[in-house]
């Protein structure tokens, strides 16, 4: 059991811990409206889900200049973070595999491309602290952290984790990026809004349908019977 405190969990947010599907595409749409922008379909506004709000709008919107998207960015941060912060549910049976891997040793930790200063407000209005040794974001400042590689990077080295003993979980394939160019573990969930096909593509390291079979697989990816 001792060598287990050893082993770290990094979870994605949005997605993985929580279906915040309301709040961020309310926002995009608000801000698709404010900047007179083409509306686009369904399917594309679930898209913006995970990446960083600067990739999704180079994507979707590949005419705008970088003032442009500096202006839409600041845009979407304003409508999510007055009306779309807090619009969002914890997925069923999240909270018992994190009671679950908690109580098996491990250390788990948040790293999330939200800006830091969000995801703590979040984490504190869900009451979701006292699962998480670590909550690591985006930066707002000089030095700028906005992709998840480099979150993950962050939150690895403050952490003291070991590469081979870490597991990223999440949703998109900016998780399993992030998980590979950092060398852990990565676990892709298809309860969230990418899926197995998006997943496997980015060289998921295995794949989970529900909340609940997180812990034993977590266990497996770290080499450890149940």
């Amino acid at each position: 059991m001792e060598h287990r405190m050893n082993n770290q969990v990094f979870f994605d947010f949005d997605g993985t811990i929580a279906n915040s599907e309301r709040g961020i595409i309310h926002a995009v749409k608000s801000m698709v409206d404010e900047l007179n922008l083409p509306h686009l379909s369904d399917v594309q506004y679930r898209l913006f889900i995970g990446p960083t709000i600067t990739d999704s709008l180079k994507k979707f919107f590949p005419s705008l200049t970088e003032k442009q998207v500096s202006t839409a960015v600041k845009a979407y941060k304003k409508n999510y973070e007055s009306s779309g912060l807090f619009d969002l549910e914890i997925y069923p049976g999240i909270e018992d595999a994190l009671t679950t891997m908690r109580a098996a040793g491990y250390q788990l930790n948040i790293a999330s491309a939200k800006p830091e200063s969000v995801l703590r407000k979040i984490i504190d209005e869900f009451q979701l602290n006292h699962y998480f040794d670590g909550i690591y974001g985006a930066s707002e400042g000089k030095i700028k952290r906005i992709k998840k590689t480099d979150i993950l990077a962050y939150a690895i080295e403050t952490s003291h984790a070991q590469r081979d003993q870490s597991v990223m979980v999440g949703d998109r394939y900016t998780d399993m990026k992030g998980g590979n160019d950092n060398h852990v573990k990565t676990l892709g969930v298809t309860y969230g809004f990418g899926d197995a096909a998006e997943l496997r593509a980015s060289n998921a390291s295995a794949l989970v349908s529900t909340p609940e079979e997180l812990p034993a697989e977590v266990a497996k990816l770290l080499g450890e019977r149940r």
